[in-house]
């Protein structure tokens, strides 16, 4: 059975805060009340082929660290759109949509972009304390919309 939410957690845990999209949902997951009700996906990028994990899905949320937040993290509504990702290996998460869209014929599931702010993202390099602070607030607010959706 699929979970009717799907956790798109992407990063790289070899570069620093690049690893917030795997340790987000690492650290997501126990703490949620209902985990049946959702599928964590880490990857290291977006392809083509993520499209097909949106099927039968109630909602997606795109996880990703953002150097150029000056907020601690954001949390936006997404919509299906081509752009110039959709020709290259790694798609933006509004691809993903548009890919689903194209290959479906309906429109994509509720998605939203959670992206939490990053500082280092060098090869090797620990979390930094910015990204640290900022991957628990997210988790603090994440938890509580998603218990708030499922109510």
């Amino acid at each position: 059975m699929t979970a009717p939410i799907l956790i798109l957690a992407r990063g790289n845990p070899g570069q620093g805060d690049d690893a917030i999209g795997a340790l987000f949902a690492e650290r997501l997951e126990p703490l949620l009340v209902n985990p049946g009700r959702f599928e964590f996906l880490p990857i290291a990028r977006l392809q083509v082929e993520h499209a097909l994990d949106l099927q039968g899905r109630a909602g997606v949320i795109f996880v990703d660290a953002d150097a150029s937040l000056e907020e601690t993290f954001r949390f936006d509504p997404l919509e299906a759109e081509e752009d110039a990702s959709f020709s290259t290996h790694a798609l933006s998460p509004r691809a993903v949509l548009q890919v689903y869209q194209e290959l479906s014929d309906t429109t994509p599931p509720p998605a939203w972009l959670l992206a939490i702010r990053g500082a280092s993202f060098e090869p090797g390099d620990p979390m930094s304390a910015i990204a640290e602070a900022s991957l628990a607030a997210a988790l603090a607010w994440l938890q509580t919309w998603l218990s708030e959706l499922s109510a």
